[in-house]
């Protein structure tokens, strides 16, 4: 294989993560519109988006494992085909996520809507935010863009504990708002794990443009990492 078409198969090999990553993102704001405003036909797209992700997630592994067995590729072209590997794991998560939001919407079909001390659609704009941003770094190859996704992290694991707490105490104090209750704990927590799988994505660029492995480091908004790869 030439390095011009080693090249033009990589740049392929990206234009189908942005798809996926499309998808994904599709996914996730068709799910918290379908909680506001309990509509069960947008579920069913959310349905049929993950069937699509799912087959695209299986295309987009077997590219990137066809590219490293055919290639040898160094540095940063084989730490953009590993990176793609795990962007491509978690955007499917995303979209997994986005199914399981949905699955709670059809869950509250027949209950009431109640007023709950927890602000859902506050809680899924930031964490869209940090999958746009993300996926935003990506296509960019921006690595200081990324590392302010990280930093959003921590707002968002603020709010699931709180919804945590709120609607618990719900759940305890009126048995009767029990159901609604915990479909929106569950929604809250799927809301967490797109924030997680954002920030995944984030530390896959960082480790695509710098070669930094910046996983379990809190400290990863400052300077280059002195171990950072050449």
């Amino acid at each position: 294989m030439t390095r011009i078409r080693f090249q033009q198969s990589l740049d392929e090999l990206k234009e189908q993560l942005l798809v996926m990553a499309g998808l994904a993102e599709q996914a996730i704001q068709r799910a918290i519109e379908a909680y506001r405003v309990r509509d069960l036909s947008i579920c069913d797209l959310v349905s049929r988006s993950e069937l699509a992700i799912n087959r695209l997630e299986r295309d987009i592994d077997q590219a990137a494992l066809d590219l490293l067995a055919m290639e040898q590729p160094m540095a940063i072209d084989l730490r953009f085909i590993l990176s793609v590997i795990k962007i491509n794991a978690d955007l499917e998560r995303v979209g997994d996520s986005a199914k399981a939001i949905s699955d709670r919407v059809r869950n509250m079909e027949q209950m009431a809507i109640v007023d709950l001390p927890v602000d859902i659609p506050r809680m899924a704009s930031l964490a869209a935010d940090m999958v746009r941003k993300s996926l935003q770094s990506f296509i960019e190859g921006d690595a200081e863009l990324a590392r302010s996704v990280l930093a959003m992290d921590d707002a968002v694991d603020a709010m699931n504990r709180g919804a945590y707490k709120s609607l618990t105490e719900v759940m305890e104090q009126q048995g009767h708002l029990a159901p609604q209750a915990l479909n929106a704990l569950m929604i809250c927590r799927a809301l967490e794990r797109v924030a997680d799988h954002a920030t995944n994505i984030s530390e896959d660029v960082i480790f695509w443009v710098q070669g930094t492995d910046v996983r379990h480091h809190k400290s990863v908004t400052g300077g280059r990492d002195p171990h950072a790869l050449a």
